[in-house]
Parts: C-alpha cells; sequence; structure tokens
C-alpha cells in the first residue's frame, strides 16, 4: 500500500484526525439553532486564548484574504493615507488594498532579507502622517519573520491604527496581539484547520474608527459583527456562517489549548531546528537565517520548481517561493499539525533523495 501522501507547505497544512471528525458533525442552522450561538461564543472565548488578547474576536467564512481586504475596507475612506510596511510580497500588497478602496498608500519598502527600522518608520510617520499601517509578521514567501516590537511601540505612540497580517505566524509563533488594532489569522496554518475561515481580534480604537468611516460594502464591512448578541441567541450573524468549518476550528482549538501555547510555540522551534539542521546537511542555507520564522523555512536552491516536482513523485508536497523567488526557494512548512520532527525527516529524507 502507497504511503499516504505528505503536505508540508506553508498552508494549507495537514490535519489532526480530531480536526477532520469534527468537520464531519451534523450540521447546525447558525440562523435558528440557539445552540449554535452558544458554541460561536464559546468557540470565540477559545481563540482569544490562542491569540493572547481579551480583544474582540470575529471568525469570517472565507479564506484569510478576505481578513485583509476587510480590515482595509472596513477602516479606510477615500483619500486615507495608510503606511504599508514592506519586506514581502504580502506587505506590499496591502498597498493594492488601499488603493483599491480608495486610501492612499505610502509605502515603507525595504529589502526582504531586512526587518523594519522603528526610527525609520518614525520618520515615514512623522512626514506623512498617516491614519492607518499595515504589515505582515510571517512573510510566507521568504519565511522571514519580522520583529515589530519597536514599530508598533511608535505607531501607537503616534496614534496610528494597525493592521497586522499574522496569517503564518498566529498558533505557532508569539505575535505582539496586545500592541495590535486588527490582528489576522486563518484557520488553513498554524491552526491546522481546513481553509475557508480568517479570524481577526479588534481593538476598541479600531471599533471606534469602523464606526465612524462609511462603508462601501456589505460582506467586507466588520460592523455588523460587533452587534451580534450572545443573550438573545439564535444571534443575527450578517450571513449563514460556515458551520463545519467552525466546528472544525472548535477542535484545533481544543487541541492547541490542551497542548499549551506555550508548548506549542517550543515545538514549533524544535521542528524548524530540525528542518534547517537536516538543510545544513544537504548543502541548503534558509533565506535570511536569522530573521527565519519558526513555522516556514525557505531554502535557496536551484531550479525549484524541478525540485518540487521531483520532491512530489516521492510523496512530499513541498512549496517554492513565489514572485521574483518562484525558481530560487523551496519552501518547507512545519506549522500546527506538520511541527513535528518525524514529518520533518520525512519531508527531508524526500528531498536529500532527490538532491542525492
Amino acid at each position: 500500500m502507497n504511503r499516504e501522501t505528505l503536505v508540508m507547505t506553508p498552508g494549507p497544512t495537514a490535519l489532526p484526525e480530531e480536526v477532520r471528525e469534527a468537520m464531519a458533525r451534523p450540521i447546525q442552522n447558525p440562523d435558528v439553532e440557539p445552540e449554535f450561538t452558544a458554541f460561536y461564543e464559546d468557540l470565540l472565548g477559545k481563540l482569544g486564548r490562542g491569540y493572547g488578547t481579551e480583544d474582540d474576536l470575529l471568525v469570517l467564512a472565507g479564506e484569510g484574504m478576505l481578513g485583509l481586504e476587510a480590515s482595509v475596507a472596513s477602516l479606510i475612506e477615500e483619500g486615507d493615507t495608510v503606511l504599508c510596511l514592506a519586506n514581502g510580497i504580502y506587505g506590499a500588497g496591502f498597498a493594492d488594498l488601499v488603493e483599491l478602496h480608495g486610501g492612499q498608500p505610502v509605502t515603507c519598502e525595504v529589502p526582504p532579507t531586512e526587518g523594519f527600522d522603528p526610527e525609520a518608520v518614525k520618520e515615514a510617520v512623522e512626514e506623512h502622517e498617516p491614519d492607518v499601517a499595515t504589515m505582515v509578521h510571517c512573510e510566507t514567501p521568504t519565511g522571514v519573520l519580522n520583529d515589530l516590537d519597536g514599530v508598533l511601540s511608535v505607531l501607537d505612540e503616534a496614534g496610528v491604527l494597525t493592521i497586522c497580517d499574522a496569517v503564518s505566524s498566529l498558533g505557532g509563533v508569539e505575535v505582539p496581539t496586545e500592541f495590535m488594532d486588527i490582528c489576522l489569522g486563518a484557520s488553513q496554518k498554524c491552526l491546522s484547520s481546513p481553509p475557508g475561515l480568517a479570524t481577526l481580534s479588534v481593538s476598541d480604537a479600531a471599533w471606534e474608527r469602523i464606526e465612524a468611516t462609511e462603508q462601501d460594502s456589505f460582506y467586507l464591512s466588520l460592523e455588523p459583527w460587533r452587534d451580534l448578541d450572545f443573550d438573545d441567541p439564535p444571534a443575527a450573524f450578517p450571513y449563514t456562517h460556515s458551520v463545519s468549518n467552525l466546528h472544525a476550528l472548535d477542535a484545533s482549538l481544543d487541541l492547541l489549548l490542551e497542548e499549551g501555547v506555550g508548548s506549542v510555540f517550543e515545538r514549533h522551534e524544535r521542528a524548524a531546528e530540525r528542518c534547517r539542521e537536516r538543510g545544513r546537511d544537504l548543502g541548503l542555507e534558509a533565506f535570511a537565517p536569522e530573521l527565519a520564522s519558526p513555522t516556514v523555512t525557505a531554502f535557496d536552491v536551484e531550479n525549484a520548481g524541478d525540485i518540487q516536482r521531483r520532491v512530489a513523485d516521492e510523496g512530499v508536497v513541498l512549496a517554492t517561493g513565489l514572485g521574483e523567488f518562484s525558481e530560487d526557494l523551496l519552501r518547507v512548512g512545519h506549522m500546527g499539525h506538520n511541527a513535528d520532527p518525524e514529518r520533518v525527516d520525512r519531508a527531508m529524507d524526500a528531498l536529500a533523495g532527490v538532491l542525492g
């Protein structure tokens, strides 16, 4: 019998058995059954513990990109200035979303091998006086984890609201959510749930701006989610929620909290070190090693696409880089359920066989 294909991409990740079973639970009608309201409220409590925040939590029915665009659409009006911190594709992509919704993006860009200098950000804030700033915690295409503490302190002191994409780090590494106004996650990354849900934490200051901003969309607006009444079920959700995906996310959060958030972070660190140790044995170095994330390793290679295809023939699915790095980087996702040395070893064994 052939071994099951091992998917070691930086999302979607493999699913634990408990998560697959949860997704097969009998369907509920969230618009009619009061029991679903209680389930959803309990899920948000678990999500808050996973986030490490007491801010309001939301779960939207849509892939992680929905959270990014919904945040921009909800906070930004025509002519608003938005500072977009970028050292990769997703950081730069925020500027496109800002333009799409009428804002004026000011991109503060540094090379993909560098982090953000708080002093440079302070100068940009003083020069452009932005209303909102966007940033990415983990740039998945290069595996770079940005240290945002100093930047967030500068922005907070200047009264600039912050939107942070933590899609590829949340649940795998500590995220400074307490200093972010909106922190974005997604079900299919470190939480090891199926694709299809975006998660957000929203601060009081962000809610105030949302309520003062003219909303030009319904599905992309976060505003209706603040009015959910958990005390009088069934809650009036803005649209019929993705029940089965929520059941799966609930099971994922149970596993995370049972293991303990700190223990989960340590497991990701061990898996990352194992991956990079095996890579060094093959003569491979991680991209920007001093900034490499515990959730994904991007190895510098030649002909990444060819290597990816040959490794897939061995039953292991890896990812290449994106954009300018599509042929120069090969990515191993060791996040969520895949942050496991045995899974890492199987993936690296396949890679060793191809490069051997």
